[in-house]
Order: C-alpha cells, then sequence, then structure tokens
C-alpha cells in the first residue's frame, strides 16, 4: 500500500513537473499556466490595480469654475515622450500592478511558433499597459498596447487595447493616429459590446477636445451617455456636457444635462451636487432666484452636505447679489470662507466678492483688507483674474496708507482737545472695555481652545475715535489670522508694505480704542494720560501730517476711484482745520469742480470765493476761462511751460514745491496728454523726499494708471531696476 502512495505521489508530481513547461502545447500546460495567470498573478495585479484608481481618484481634485477633464487624470509636465521614470500620478499601487503583470507574462506566456497558446497573457500585457499609462509612462505603456494589437489580433481583449492604444497616442500628441484607430474601430460598432462603445466615443470626445471640435465633443458625449454601462463616466459626461452647452450660452440645454444628473442614481455624489450648484450659476441677472436659493439652502442644511458648505454658501450668495440683497449675500461669502475644510481657491473667490462689496461701498480699507486675504492663498500668480486683483490692490494702498494717518492722528487730537476730567473719564470707559473683551477671549479659548474669532463684518464696537483699523476687519481670530498672515508684529499699518512711521505710530492698540501698553500699565488712566503729547511741536506735527493725509485723500477719491462726495468731505474738513495756504486754494477749487458735477449750490459759493480772493491764480483762470487756459500751449501757462518750471524746481531740490505743482497741474490738466509726464516727475520728487520705498509706490502707481504711455513704461523699467538691487 506504502509502494503504491508513492508510485501515485510520483506521477503527480512528473505530472506538475511536465506542466510548468511553457514550450509545450498541451492541454495540461496550457490549463496550468492559464488558471495559475488568472487567478494567481494577475488577479493581485488587478487589486492592486484597482487600489491604484482608488487612491488617484481620491487624489484628485476637479475645479469646476473650468470645464472638466472627460479624464480624470492630471498629466505632469514631466511625462513627456520616453519617460522611463516614473512620475507625475505613478504610486506603490500602480508599481505592484505592473510588477505582477511582467511576473505573469516572463514566467507563464506560451509564445510556441510564434502563436499564444496561454490566453491569459493578452490581459496581462493589456494590464501592464494601463498600469503603465496611470504611471505617465506614456512611450512604455504604448509598446504593451502595440504588442497584444500586433500579435494578439483576434484575442478577446483587443478591442479594448485599441481603445487604451489611442488614448496613449493622444497624451503622447499624436491625435491624429488616435483618432484615426478609434475610427476604424467604431466602423465595425455593430460588433463591439455596448461597454466598449461608450469607452470609445469617450476616447473620441478626448481626441475632439484637444483638436477644439467643440461640436464633435458634444456629439461624442452624447453617443457615449446613451449605454450608461459606467456610470461614473456617464455622469462626468453628462456634466461636460451641460459646461459645453452653457459655454455655448446654450443654457436650457445647460440645464437639462445637470438637472439629467442631479437625477442619476448610483452615481458619484460630488457629480449630483456640483450639478445643483451649476444650474445656479446658469441663472442670469433678472431672472427669479427664489426657487434656487431656496433649494441651495435646502442643501446647506443638509449634514452630509457639509464638505460642501464654501461652494454651496459662495453661490448662495451670488443668488443673493443678483436679487439685490446685498445683506444675505455677504452673510453666505463670510460663511463660505469660513466653512470647515474649505478648499483655498473657493476660501480666495469668497474673499474677493467680500472685498467687491467693500470697494462698491467706497470701504477701500476694507476692501484692501480682503483683497490682501485673496492674494497671501498660494495660487498661480500669473492668472489674469490674480494679476487683476493685484492691480486693483496695489491701488488701493495710498488710500489705506493715509487713512491710517488721518484716523490715528484724529483720534489723538481729539483727546488733545479734552479736559482732564473728560480724558480720565474717556480713558476709564475703554479700560472697562478691554478688560471685559480680555474676559470674552479668555472664556473662548478655555471653552473651545481658540481665540476669539469674531465675523469680519462685525460692527461691533470699534466706533470710538480712537480707533485706528476700520471695524470691519478686526475679528479674524487667532488661529485663522495664523493661517492667512503667519507670525505678525502686534503694530500699527502691519498689512502695509511702506511702514513708514508717523508721529501717532504705537498709540493705538488693535484691540481696543486705546494707546498701547505693556502688563498692569494697561490698566490704569494715568498711564494713557502720560502719553498724550504735550508740547505744541508735537501737536502741530500731528496735525501737519493730518492736514496732508487729508489733502492726499481727497485727491484719491476724486481722481482715482470718482468717489467724488467722500473727496468732498475730506476737503471740507481740511478747510475746517485752517490748513496752510498751500492746501486752502486747492482744496476749493476742487469742491468747486465736485458741486458744479452735482449742480450743487456750494459750487458758486466756492466759485465767487476763488474768482474774488484768488484773482491772479491759475485756479481762477480755469473757471472764468477754461479752454483758453487749456488750449494756450505757447504762452507762459502752458502746459509744457508749466512742467518746464515745475522741472527746474526739481533740479533745484525744491521737491516740495515740485509735488504741490504737480498735483495742481494734475487736477488742472486733466485731459490733456501731458499728464503722465507731471505724474512721473512727482514720483522722483517723493522718492527723494520720502525714500525707497515711497518712491516704488509713487512709481507702481504710474506703471498701473499710465501703463501705455512711455512715462508708465519708463516706471516700469524702474520698478524692475529696484526690484535687482
Amino acid at each position: 500500500m506504502k509502494n503504491q502512495l508513492n508510485i501515485y505521489t510520483s506521477i503527480f508530481l512528473l505530472l506538475i513537473i511536465i506542466s510548468c513547461s511553457t514550450r509545450k502545447n498541451a492541454f495540461l500546460n496550457r490549463s496550468f499556466h492559464s488558471v495559475t495567470t488568472k487567478y494567481n498573478i494577475l488577479y493581485n495585479g488587478e487589486l492592486a490595480y484597482d487600489q491604484g484608481i482608488a487612491e488617484l481618484y481620491s487624489n484628485y481634485k476637479d475645479d469646476y469654475w473650468k470645464t472638466l477633464p472627460i479624464e480624470r487624470l492630471e498629466v505632469s509636465e514631466l511625462a513627456i515622450p520616453g519617460a522611463e521614470v516614473p512620475v507625475g500620478n505613478s504610486n506603490a499601487s500602480f508599481e505592484k500592478a505592473e510588477e505582477k503583470s511582467v511576473k505573469a507574462i516572463q514566467k507563464h506566456s506560451m509564445n510556441i511558433s510564434g502563436k499564444e497558446r496561454n490566453h491569459q497573457t493578452d490581459d496581462a500585457f493589456l494590464l501592464l499597459g494601463k498600469s503603465r499609462y496611470y504611471s505617465q509612462r506614456f512611450v512604455p505603456a504604448l509598446d504593451a498596447f502595440n504588442y497584444v494589437v500586433m500579435n494578439y489580433p483576434k484575442a478577446d481583449l483587443v478591442n479594448e487595447t485599441r481603445i487604451w492604444q489611442a488614448k496613449t497616442h493622444l497624451r503622447l500628441q499624436n491625435e491624429e493616429l488616435a483618432l484615426f484607430t478609434l475610427k476604424e474601430m467604431l466602423k465595425t460598432k455593430e460588433l463591439l459590446e455596448k461597454d466598449l462603445i461608450e469607452k470609445a466615443h469617450t476616447a473620441m470626445a478626448m481626441v475632439y477636445t484637444v483638436m477644439d471640435s467643440t461640436a464633435q465633443v458634444v456629439h461624442h458625449l452624447k453617443q457615449a451617455s446613451l449605454t450608461k454601462y459606467n456610470k461614473e463616466q456617464t455622469a462626468r459626461n453628462t456634466f461636460i456636457l451641460g459646461q459645453i452647452y452653457r459655454e455655448r450660452n446654450e443654457i436650457d440645454s445647460s440645464n437639462l444635462a445637470f438637472q439629467k444628473v442631479a437625477n442619476m442614481k448610483k452615481v458619484p455624489y460630488l457629480y449630483k451636487i456640483h450639478a445643483e450648484i451649476e444650474k445656479a450659476k446658469n441663472l442670469s441677472d433678472g431672472e427669479d432666484t427664489q426657487l434656487l436659493v431656496k433649494a441651495l439652502n435646502k442643501l446647506i442644511k443638509d449634514r452630509d452636505n457639509r464638505p460642501y458648505l464654501d461652494e454651496l454658501h459662495y453661490h448662495t450668495g451670488l443668488l443673493h447679489q443678483k436679487s439685490g440683497r446685498i445683506d444675505l449675500s455677504e452673510e453666505h461669502f463670510i460663511a463660505s470662507a469660513h466653512a470647515l475644510n474649505a478648499q483655498p481657491f473657493q476660501v480666495g473667490l469668497s474673499y474677493e466678492e467680500l472685498g467687491n462689496l467693500q470697494f462698491d461701498r467706497a470701504d477701500y480699507v476694507a476692501a484692501g483688507s480682503y483683497y490682501d486675504s485673496v492674494l497671501q492663498i498660494p495660487q498661480d500668480r500669473n492668472t489674469k483674474r490674480i494679476r487683476r486683483l493685484e492691480r486693483k490692490r496695489i491701488n488701493l494702498e495710498e488710500v489705506i496708507y493715509f487713512e491710517g494717518i488721518s484716523r490715528a492722528a484724529d483720534s489723538v487730537l481729539n483727546v488733545v482737545d479734552m479736559t482732564l476730567d473728560e480724558q480720565v473719564v474717556y480713558f476709564q470707559e475703554q479700560i472697562d472695555v478691554l478688560v471685559a473683551k480680555e474676559a470674552v477671549a479668555q472664556e473662548q479659548i478655555m471653552t473651545t481652545g481658540f481665540g476669539v474669532v469674531s465675523s469680519i463684518n462685525s460692527q461691533s464696537s470699534g466706533d470710538g475715535k480712537w480707533y485706528f483699523y476700520n471695524t470691519q476687519i478686526v475679528g479674524f481670530g487667532a488661529q485663522g489670522f495664523q493661517q492667512i498672515w503667519g507670525n505678525r508684529p502686534l503694530e500699527d499699518n502691519w498689512r502695509l508694505s511702506d511702514k513708514s512711521s508717523i508721529a501717532t505710530e504705537g498709540l493705538v492698540s488693535p484691540m481696543t480704542n486705546l494707546p498701547k501698553l505693556e502688563g498692569d500699565k494697561k490698566y490704569e488712566v494715568e498711564s494713557y494720560i502720560a502719553k498724550i503729547p504735550k508740547k505744541d511741536s508735537q501737536i502741530d506735527s500731528i496735525k501737519v501730517l493730518r492736514n496732508e493725509a487729508y489733502y492726499q485723500l481727497g485727491l484719491i477719491y476724486k481722481e482715482q476711484f470718482n468717489q467724488n462726495e467722500i473727496a468732498s468731505y475730506k476737503f471740507e474738513d481740511l478747510l475746517s482745520f485752517e490748513p496752510v495756504e498751500k492746501y486752502v486754494l486747492p482744496s476749493k477749487y476742487y469742491l468747486y469742480k465736485i458741486y458744479s458735477e452735482s449742480n450743487n449750490l456750494k459750487a458758486q459759493r466756492y466759485k465767487d470765493d476763488i474768482v474774488s480772493n484768488y484773482s491772479a491764480s491759475k485756479y481762477a483762470q480755469l473757471i472764468l476761462n477754461p479752454n483758453e487756459v487749456l488750449a494756450a500751449e505757447t504762452n507762459e501757462g502752458s502746459p509744457e511751460n508749466v512742467y518746464k518750471q515745475t522741472y527746474y524746481a526739481y533740479q533745484d531740490g525744491k521737491l516740495d514745491e515740485v509735488i504741490i505743482q504737480a498735483d495742481l497741474a494734475i487736477g488742472a490738466y486733466s485731459n490733456s496728454t501731458i499728464l503722465p509726464k507731471f505724474e512721473l516727475l512727482k514720483a522722483y520728487a517723493i522718492g527723494k523726499r520720502d525714500g525707497g520705498e515711497a518712491f516704488r509706490k509713487a512709481l507702481e502707481y504710474v506703471a498701473l494708471i499710465y501703463s501705455n504711455t512711455n512715462e508708465g513704461k519708463k516706471a516700469a523699467e524702474v520698478i524692475e531696476t529696484i526690484n535687482k538691487i
């Protein structure tokens, strides 16, 4: 019995050894290698490949502000033809799948007399090519696909391999060859299985996308969506159709496509919820927003939609904006920016909209703060949107700077004018506010682990006259502040690139309306009173700074932002301060111009004042004979001669005179081609008087506003030279 067992065992082992041969075309050999390939090596390889796809899709982030790519694959710039190293989306799972497929080919391929006897080998080559494709090694991937097409023309997977072959040609920028391959295959579409027809049409749409043939893209996406074999790809294709229809201004077709996606079952939820958002994008001005707002609010309340709150709140805010409910739109933009796990790009869009709202309200300090928040987010700085925003922010730099000076100076001078008893009462009230705020902050730290997180548009407190910053930009909160700005010193004008010291620096704390003090001194009234300027020279210097700031703000609001009402307030206030003579006449002239445009009766009052009391001035002549003055290009008062005289003053080092004369000329010759010359000369004078950073700011303004003139180009060249130093 024992001998029989040994005999049977020996025979069994002999059969196994014989079947292991890949050079013998026998049923036992074919069966052994086929089964081993399919259920051992390729099974593990397919598992690794599926895991790689799952990892790829989980890390891939679609940008729904652009037309989605048909295939969820972000091709690296390093994936150049001939690359032999894993780049881009390559990961360990794809490498393992490639390793298993190579092992299956090397150990179990039965190529006998030029014919493959193991029917799993073509599967192994297909898996090899797909793994290399997603590793973005497109040339080696194409080798694998070509081998199957050439050597296994009757294999079950040859048509699927042709589709992958065409997609790889496309990635290698061989669009014509990819198109030819797919067209040849679709000529026999009646012989193809439905899933292959879907894949072929999807690949054709990819090719025509690169070839910029939108009509063909639409046709093939529609054909691919008919089979619905791959529900996820069908949802994506239909979603892209909706985006293309919108680009073609076919809004009804776009909405229909997005509604189809929203109604689909067993598709990724991200397509369904973004389809609802896309319908909101399609709403034009003047249309009824109620139904869409109601639908989006319902989605916002659904706890399952928390990962999408940043987008949902943003688009709800846009809908409210279209309907004129600016208050509600602002609330939703803030909620979008502060949503948990909000995407940086979406946060930037929300801050930009908040900045635009403040800009429209002429609150340029708050607008600049919001724009700063956008520009601090890591992103591509070379996009048209960011470049436009940077230019807009530079344009706000001056107004923010001078507003800071004017508010600080006003707050100091207001306290200087108080009696001692009034000062004691005032500072005690502010200390009480400080103590209360610190108590609230400490309580929140204890309960939540975070500092005070106030709403950006909070209007609470901050109305005191010592307040230096706009009340809308106080409450970022400790954690949010760190994320956006990093570590910044606690100081006045911390947002500005130009932190020129001013006489009021260090007097105001951003937490309250108090000067900045440390330790126990910040709770003592006497400590604050001691910081109040006492000497006439100190008070006079603050007044000089304030008057200059008010004058510059009046010019900026009038000339740059066309905010005549705000400009008139600045000039009127300036005149009430009884400034030095150099500000009086220009301010009265600008007030005359402002009130004339609005047919205000005050215009006549300022006209009479200038004509009667300053009859010999250029301003009087501009009022009485504006056309003659501007047309007189040969007399001594012509713009050209005025520029010459101003330039001579610059050569003589009379910088204050140059700046004042340039300001006068800018107001007088607003429609003249000589205006950029005065602006550039003024910038040089500011640079010599105030230093390098002020020079840079003045040049940036000239380069921005007069970019198409020789002076604007010259300013840009000088800025570039400064940056290299």
